[in-house]
C-alpha cells in the first residue's frame, strides 16, 4: 500500500495576541514544516479578522500603506496609532483597525474596567480616514478593551449623547445607563458621502444571555456586579439608538448579528452612521483567494491564541476549517493555549489541534518566546504526520 506524504502545504493561521502577528505564526509554521519535510511546497497565507494587525496586513496585501495617527487610547490617554489606506484601483479605502486605538493590549492590567473605557480614538480614526479622502472605510472588530457600545467613537465623530437633564454622559459603558438622547446633527458632514463598512463577528450580539458584556466582559475585567450593569446600560443604548439613530439603521440592535462587535461598537455604528455590519471574512478574507489554495493543498495547518469553546464561533481557524472541509482537506491546528470545550472544533473540521506549550511555563515567558514554540511544533507537528504516513504504508 502506498500512501502519500504531503507535498503542498497550506499555512493559514491567525495571530497570537500580545506576541505574533498572522504573518510571523505563519513564517514560524513554515519554518517548522521545513526542517521536518524540506522539498514540501509550502503556501503561507496569513489570515485577520478586524483585530490586532489588521490594517497592516491589508495595506501590505494590497499595496498601501499606514499612516500614524495619535489618538485618545481606551483610558483615555493619547496613544500612538494608524489607520491602513489601501491600494489598488477603485474607491479610496481606509481601514480603521479598532483593536489599534481601542484594544485589550491597550489597556493596563490595573485600568482593566470595561465600565470605564471607550472607544473615542475610534471616531478620531475615523476623522483621520475623512481626512485621507477615504470614500469607503472598513472598520475592524476584535480584540477590544471596551464595552461602551460605540458611544465614544460617535461622540469623537459630533454626536451628543444626553442624560434626562440635557447634560452630556460622561464616557465609558456604565455611564449610558442614564442615556436619554441622541443628537446626532452635529456629525461630521463628510460621512454623509463614505460607505462604512463593520467587519465583525456574526455571532456577537450586543445584550442579553449571550451578549457582550456577559461573555467578554469578564476577559475585560468586569467583576459579575459590573457584567450585569453593563448589559442593562448596553439594552437602554440600544433603544436610544434605535428611537434617535441614523434614518437608514435597518437592525435589530439589541440580537442582531454582529451588534455586539468590539463590546458593542458594531451596534453604535449600525444605529448612529447607518454604518453596514457585514461577516468579518467576507470582507477580511479578500485580499486571499483562500478558497483556491485549499483546494490545491494536501494539508492545510492553521493556528491562534487559544483553541476552547469560543473557537468555532467564527474565529479564523474554525473558518479555514469550515472552507477545507468543503473540499475533503484536512486540517490541522496549533494553539498558545487549549481551554475548554476545544474538543468542538472536530465538528467544524479540524481533525487534530496541540497546544505549543511543551513544558509548563508562564504566560510572559511563552510570549517572549512564542517564534521558537510555534517552530518547534510545527516541526513535531510534520513528523507525527510523518509517521502516520509510514505506519498506514506498512
Amino acid at each position: 500500500m502506498t500512501v502519500a506524504v504531503p507535498q503542498r502545504i497550506l499555512i493559514a493561521p491567525s495571530g497570537f495576541k500580545e506576541s505574533l502577528s498572522a504573518d510571523e505564526v505563519a513564517q514560524a509554521i513554515g519554518a517548522g514544516v521545513r526542517r521536518a519535510l524540506p522539498g514540501a511546497r509550502i503556501d503561507l497565507a496569513p489570515l485577520v479578522d478586524g483585530g490586532e494587525g489588521s490594517a497592516a496586513a491589508l495595506a501590505a496585501a494590497t499595496g498601501g500603506h499606514l499612516v500614524p495617527v495619535p489618538a485618545t487610547g481606551p483610558i483615555g490617554d493619547v496613544v500612538p496609532s494608524h489607520i491602513g489606506v489601501l491600494g489598488g484601483d477603485g474607491r479610496r479605502t481606509v481601514v480603521v483597525e479598532m483593536a489599534a486605538v481601542a484594544g485589550l493590549s491597550l489597556v493596563p492590567h490595573g485600568h482593566r474596567d470595561p465600565a470605564a473605557t471607550t472607544t473615542y480614538g475610534v471616531g478620531e480614526l475615523i476623522l483621520a480616514a475623512l481626512d485621507q479622502g477615504a470614500e469607503r472605510i472598513l472598520v475592524g472588530c476584535g480584540d477590544s478593551g471596551t464595552c461602551d457600545g460605540g458611544a465614544g467613537a460617535l461622540q469623537a465623530l459630533g454626536a451628543r449623547i444626553r442624560d434626562a437633564t440635557g447634560r452630556d454622559v460622561r464616557r465609558g459603558g456604565a455611564a449610558l445607563a442614564g442615556a436619554a438622547r441622541l443628537d446626532i446633527d452635529g456629525l461630521d458632514d463628510r460621512l454623509a458621502g463614505v460607505e462604512i463598512l463593520v467587519a465583525c463577528n456574526p455571532h456577537n450580539v450586543l445584550t442579553g444571555a449571550e451578549g457582550v458584556a456577559r461573555v467578554f466582559g469578564p476577559q475585560k475585567g468586569a467583576t459579575p456586579e459590573q457584567v450585569g450593569e453593563l448589559d442593562r446600560a448596553l439594552s437602554v443604548w440600544a433603544g436610544v439608538l434605535e428611537r434617535d439613530g441614523h434614518p437608514d439603521r435597518a437592525h435589530d440592535l439589541r440580537t442582531g448579528a454582529g451588534t455586539g462587535a468590539s463590546g458593542g461598537l458594531g451596534a453604535g455604528l449600525a444605529g448612529g452612521l447607518g454604518a453596514t455590519l457585514m461577516p468579518r471574512f467576507e470582507v477580511m478574507f479578500d485580499h486571499v483567494d483562500l478558497d483556491a489554495l485549499i483546494a490545491e493543498a494536501d494539508l492545510v495547518i492553521t493556528a491562534e491564541g487559544a483553541i476552547d469553546f469560543q473557537t468555532p464561533r467564527g474565529k479564523i481557524p474554525a473558518e479555514v476549517a469550515r472552507r477545507a472541509k468543503l473540499r475533503g482537506k484536512p486540517v490541522l491546528a496549533l494553539a498558545g493555549s487549549v481551554g475548554e470545550g476545544a474538543g468542538g472544533v472536530h465538528e467544524v473540521g479540524i481533525g487534530s489541534y496541540t497546544s505549543i506549550l511543551n513544558v509548563p511555563m508562564p504566560l510572559s515567558v511563552a510570549v517572549a518566546q512564542g517564534y521558537e514554540l510555534v517552530e518547534d511544533a510545527a516541526e513535531q507537528l510534520i513528523r507525527t504526520v510523518l509517521i502516520g504516513c509510514a505506519i498506514a504504508a506498512a
